[in-house]
């Protein structure tokens, strides 16, 4: 109970407090890093990345040419045959 804080113990509290919030920062920052390289994209993140209209992604949804999922009325298209298709078409 008769413990005196210092300057040089404030100081160090700091540095230390400083340190947590960066490690904090960083690991956010990886998480979100990790969710831009989702595997399945959503339609409008697909229409933005290949910049096409909304008609084509849904011609490709109805030709089959890329797999999807519908979760809850939204449709999520795999990234990597999205990517695969029009590197094929690029290279024809």
């Amino acid at each position: 109970m008769g413990e005196i804080v210092t300057k040089e113990d404030l100081r160090q509290f700091g540095i230390l407090l400083i340190d947590s919030m960066r490690t904090i920062i960083q690991e956010n920052n990886n998480d979100k890093t990790e969710a831009l390289e989702l595997e399945w994209l959503k339609s409008k993140a697909v229409r933005k990345l290949l910049d096409i209209s909304a008609g084509s992604v849904q011609n490709l949804r109805m030709t089959q040419k890329v797999r999807f999922k519908k979760v809850l009325g939204s449709y999520y298209y795999n990234k990597n045959d999205l990517l695969k298709l029009f590197k094929d078409e690029s290279n024809k």
